[in-house]
């Protein structure tokens, strides 16, 4: 094996890694539900988990500069409930959903600004954000609150059918996980603000002394993650047309499992938002194997989770002492 190839395996080991589990998890699901065989049960992945690659994506970018983001449920959880509140006393969607993106982009900021400014660590940093989230959505409402709004409802009910593909379809929230993924590869693979983001990751103190402007990418990146979990929010609460401070909860351990599994280092440095693509399928393929199954506890869901984590962890971790004793 050539020097070229070994590096390009130890590199890519991880994502191929998480991709040939998903097709393995596909396949097995396949035989053992044949309903899962039918094109539109991939589809539905992407309709169920529409929010949660929102957060993932923003997530990734967050934790390839070593750091992490544990409000992200309570922001989406937030965007609901001030949507449907909006909504309800007759403020026009056009509004509303413009002022959602401003908000979680200015908590964002702020937990950014709170880490770089006052050397906060960031764990600490976003619980706080996560309570002021959840705090605030519920000072805003204690209970569900339906959206009757019309145009959210075109959104939630119109199907978008797949080319080539017959009686597939997605809807349209379903689209906007994909457009921002692909947003996010061209922003981290062709652009200097995604090089310096795994400058950072890979060693902070170097990319300071090679003069990158550190601190400002490390706000500008939690403001990207509290821009997409203000989205996911209104794709979540678009889907469910309602809005509540309880939604979503537990969706920040769900994102940073997604973004392990699909290889990115919790110490930062390494991964894609690709990978995240697939843990995000990795998941979404385990609820479903559940749901044709019907005998089993959801809480199976979070077993499988945690064990693929830990599998992932232990599978990054030799890719990494591999690469860089060759």
């Amino acid at each position: 094996m050539t020097q070229r190839v070994k590096l390009y395996f130890f590199s890519h080991g991880p994502l191929l890694t998480t991709i040939t589990v998903f097709i393995l998890a596909y396949i097995i699901g396949a035989q053992l539900y044949p309903a899962m065989q039918k094109p539109q049960a991939f589809f539905n992945l992407f309709i169920n988990n529409g929010a949660l690659l929102i957060v993932g994506i923003g997530m990734t970018l967050v934790m390839l500069t070593g750091g992490i983001d544990l409000s992200v449920g309570g922001v989406l959880a937030l965007t609901t409930a001030a949507s449907a509140a909006l909504l309800k006393i007759g403020v026009s969607p056009a509004i509303v959903m413009p002022l959602m993106l401003i908000m979680g982009t200015a908590l964002g900021c702020i937990m950014g600004s709170i880490i770089h400014f006052f050397k906060v660590q960031p764990f600490i940093a976003t619980l706080m954000g996560l309570f002021l989230a959840r705090g605030l959505a519920y000072i805003i409402s204690l209970t569900s609150v339906t959206i009757k709004d019309s145009f959210y409802k075109d959104l939630a009910l119109t199907q978008i059918p797949i080319p080539f593909i017959e009686k597939a379809y997605v809807y349209i929230p379903s689209l906007v996980g994909p457009l921002l993924l692909i947003i996010a590869v061209f922003i981290m693979y062709f652009t200097r603000f995604g090089r310096t983001i795994y400058a950072i990751g890979n060693n902070e103190q170097s990319a300071r002394l090679m003069g990158l402007p550190v601190g400002q990418t490390k706000i500008i990146v939690y403001s990207i993650s509290g821009f997409c979990s203000a989205l996911a929010g209104i794709v979540f609460s678009i889907s469910l047309l309602a809005g509540y401070g309880q939604f979503a909860t537990g969706l920040e351990l769900d994102a940073i499992a997604s973004v392990v599994m699909g290889g990115t280092l919790l110490t930062g440095g390494v991964g894609n938002v690709v990978g995240t693509l697939f843990g995000v399928l990795i998941e979404g393929t385990i609820i479903s194997i559940l749901q044709y199954n019907g005998t089993l506890s959801s809480w199976w869901t979070r077993i499988g989770v945690g064990i693929l984590t830990l599998l992932f962890i232990g599978i990054q971790s030799l890719f990494y002492v591999r690469r860089k004793h060759s």
